[in-house]
């Protein structure tokens, strides 16, 4: 509770999302302890410090984006809900299997790479190329790659890697294991952000972007579902690298 206050009092949570983070917060404590909440800080803090990084030069996506730097309760159950759904399994489950930590430490390592890769990555000089098309498209769009945006999500997913092996006592394969399906989530999250992620395109500067009103105007549709938002593409992105990492480890 006062690590979720201390976040909303320093603006990285609104007040929805401070409550959100309490919850989750307590259900990973529930599974893992403190060494849960220690790498879930790992990954709130990284990524609450790396959004405040040259924040002038990332205020473009301010035109882009539909939120700000406030993760509210959505975002913080896009990113946070799989890791306390395991660890509130693994809590009444009664076992020290180490699936569960593996799983837990893979969600978020997805969700740390996809959060470096997107902090990092619109700082890149050059202009990025969607995924699947390699088109160039202006920085900030989602399902867009770039070489420091890639290297910063490898980073970020090693950076959990090392943590929980670190807090978990795990082998080096299992970090690597961990590392790499995280990775993995952050190119599923690009996948799906092309792919699928509504975009709008404003009726008034045909500049596209993902809030559904710009210049005054509700946007065209680009894809026919406006739920499947960056949320739910962060969620389903975590959600595919979980299923696909317990399939791989049993």
């Amino acid at each position: 509770m006062f690590l979720s206050y201390r976040a909303w009092k320093m603006r990285s949570l609104s007040i929805s999302g401070m409550i959100g983070a309490f919850v989750v917060g307590s259900a990973i404590f529930l599974g893992f302890s403190w060494k849960g909440l220690f790498l879930l800080g790992c990954f709130f803090v990284s990524s609450s410090l790396l959004s405040k990084v040259k924040a002038k030069q990332k205020s473009f996506l301010q035109e882009i984006l539909p939120k700000g730097d406030q993760r509210d309760m959505m975002q913080v159950a896009a990113n946070g809900g799989i890791p306390a759904l395991i660890a509130v399994v693994y809590y009444f489950q009664g076992s020290n299997d180490t699936l569960y930590l593996l799983l837990f430490s893979i969600s978020l390592a997805a969700a740390n790479s996809d959060t470096w890769a997107s902090e990092i990555g619109t700082l890149s000089k050059g202009r990025p190329r969607m995924f699947l098309t390699l088109k160039e498209v202006d920085r900030g769009t989602s399902g867009a790659v770039s070489l420091l945006g890639s290297f910063a999500g490898l980073v970020g997913a090693f950076f959990i890697g090392i943590m929980s092996g670190f807090v978990f006592s795990l082998s080096i394969l299992d970090v690597l294991f961990v590392a790499l399906f995280g990775f993995l989530g952050n190119i599923f999250d690009t996948v799906l952000g092309q792919t699928v992620q509504i975009k709008y395109k404003c009726k008034t500067c045909q500049k596209l972007t993902e809030k559904r009103i710009h210049c005054s105007k509700i946007g065209w549709k680009s894809k026919r579902y406006a739920f499947m938002n960056n949320d739910a593409v962060n969620f389903i992105a975590i959600v595919l690298t979980t299923i696909l990492a317990f399939l791989s480890f049993i």
